[in-house]
């Protein structure tokens, strides 16, 4: 009997499965620091426990997007090991914060499956929560996922399909306990753009580029113990589509929310994910530049002190976004469109 772990192929998930996912992860102050290495984040209430302090934090908080990958990579071998890509994101909300000296698990519940028309692959979606040592919820998201089958022949399951939310309504955000920006120092935040500054239908380019390399992007996923082959095995990729290896898609994340501090460097938490995709895949060498699009101007409910931002944030390679490209005439996005995330963050008001 074999002792290794081959992961989970499409015809292995049923509806309503609950998968408890292994090896919770304690995040250290070394996470947060090789986190800012690789993409080099600017927010004043991630990079200062006293600014953080002033607005009611305990301490600096640990990215949302660090909070994210450490839940997401948790998922990745009973999930994602044998994907082909990770396809999308819906309904995602973060609740409290995490520290360092916080441990996260997850886990995930399948809500839908369809086969692909080519009969080796289908697309798989979850619900995945992660918590604290505390029980307390950290992120609250759906995604989906392309996964290979094991056998071609075996037949196509009834397909289901679950109702995601489109977006996110400001009475779902989790607001922390305590927060009060009212002495936000826009002078330390390096920024002096509040929510009544945007407006919807702004479109921001974020002018700064930054390079991939490809040992940068393996110790990224390591770093969130993700361990999909696509991005590690170039024996595998050597066989695949692109004869090379992927960019984990939440490395491009990552890397355009630290870019879009240029023009947002006050929103400064983000307090939900409404959509995501990722248009192509990303490979080392590639050069991104990164534009935002306001979508949505909201109140937060029974808050003075914050609003939100729906933001649309668009990765783009080897070119400049000043002309914020994203799809053609015929409605597809461009070859140069890695990534199109919708999500809101708060900023002071």
């Amino acid at each position: 009997m074999s002792k290794t772990n081959p992961g989970n192929y499409f015809e292995d998930f049923q509806i309503g499965q609950e998968i408890r996912h292994a090896t919770p992860r304690t995040i250290t102050s070394g996470d947060v620091a090789l986190y800012t290495g690789l993409y080099g984040p600017r927010f004043a209430v991630q990079s200062s426990d006293e600014f953080a302090q002033s607005i009611g934090y305990k301490a600096a908080p640990v990215d949302d997007l660090l909070a994210f990958h450490m839940v997401f990579g948790k998922t990745v071998p009973d999930v994602s090991l044998n994907a082909v890509a990770n396809l999308g994101y819906a309904g995602g909300v973060f609740g409290v914060p995490v520290y360092p000296g916080d441990t996260v698990r997850s886990v995930s519940t399948v809500t839908g499956i369809k086969e692909n028309s080519n009969g080796k692959t289908g697309v798989v979606y979850v619900n995945s929560v992660g918590r604290n040592q505390r029980g307390e919820m950290v992120l609250d998201y759906n995604r989906w996922v392309m996964v290979r089958k094991r056998d071609e022949s075996a037949p196509a399951p009834e397909t289901v399909l679950p109702e995601l939310p489109g977006v996110v309504a400001p009475e779902a955000f989790q607001i922390p306990v305590g927060l009060d920006v009212s002495d936000y120092s826009t002078e330390l935040s390096g920024s002096p753009h509040r929510w009544d500054d945007y407006y919807v239908g702004e479109k921001i380019d974020h002018v700064d580029g930054m390079t991939l390399e490809e040992a940068e992007h393996q110790i990224a996923t390591r770093l969130y113990q993700n361990t999909a082959k696509v991005h590690f095995d170039q024996v595998a990729a050597n066989g695949g589509r692109f004869g090379k290896r992927l960019i984990y898609g939440g490395h491009i994340i990552s890397l355009c929310r630290a870019l879009s501090f240029n023009g947002l460097g006050n929103a400064f938490k983000i307090a939900a994910i409404n959509a995501g995709t990722h248009a192509n895949p990303a490979f080392a060498g590639d050069t991104i530049f990164a534009w935002s699009e306001v979508l949505g101007k909201f109140e937060v409910p029974g808050r003075r002190d914050i609003g939100a931002l729906r933001l649309r944030l668009v990765a783009v390679r080897d070119r400049q976004a000043s002309d914020f490209p994203l799809k053609g005439a015929d409605g597809k996005y461009l070859s140069d469109v890695l990534l199109d995330f919708d999500y809101t963050v708060l900023i002071p008001r």
